[in-house]
């Protein structure tokens, strides 16, 4: 049922304003209201198929509004704190088990964790709390982000293109879609761990 909504919702946005729909769109999927950038970037990029918009303008207007809603979830974490965020975070559905998840990460990986989570599901969209709370430097919490995001946005509007008319049929499988791309950003974190390790001991 949530899942139908949101669809209508992003669908009806989209459809009404075009570029600036989504940009207000992935601003909002990168704070912490939880609307999935699977939904939008697919319509997007089936649109682009249609020949209605522009791949380039889509996967612009798609990453301004990823880094405008991180900064705005950055500015959270360091003026506000992890309890504050979470006190009203919950009235937006922010759970706390997944920004306990984005604290470990972060604490692990540091910077580097900005750009990963972007693949992440449940986790790309408050992992910008961590970074403003430990006060990550702006410049590269601003080129993580940039980068990640223009990754997976440019991936699932040329999904979308790909689908043409059935793009709705990703939603369906998006759930595996996410265990991919998870175990596939968890092999690549063991591989860069195995080979600081072995730095590590030849350094010794």
């Amino acid at each position: 049922m949530i899942a139908e909504f949101l669809l209508n919702f992003v669908l009806g946005i989209i459809s009404a304003t075009g570029l600036l729909g989504i940009f207000s769109l992935m601003l909002l999927e990168s704070t912490v209201i939880p609307i999935p950038s699977e939904l939008i970037m697919p319509f997007a990029g089936f649109l682009v198929a249609e020949g209605k918009m522009q791949l380039i303008a889509v996967v612009f207007a798609a990453t301004l509004g990823s880094i405008a809603g991180s900064l705005i979830s950055y500015y959270l974490g360091k003026t506000l704190g992890k309890e504050a965020v979470l006190k009203f975070g919950k009235y937006l559905l922010l759970e706390k088990k997944h920004l306990d998840k984005a604290h470990e990460w972060f604490g692990k990986f540091g910077g580097k964790t900005v750009f990963i989570c972007r693949f992440i599901p449940a986790v790309r969209h408050v992992i910008s709390i961590p970074a403003g709370i430990a006060e990550m430097n702006l410049g590269k919490f601003i080129a993580y982000t940039a980068i990640g995001a223009l990754c997976w946005n440019s991936f699932l509007a040329i999904v979308g293109i790909q689908l043409g008319k059935n793009w709705a049929e990703l939603i369906k499988y998006t759930e595996f879609l996410d265990i991919a791309v998870v175990i596939g950003i968890v092999f690549i974190i063991a591989f860069y761990i195995q080979k600081t390790r072995k730095k590590q001991k030849s350094a010794v």
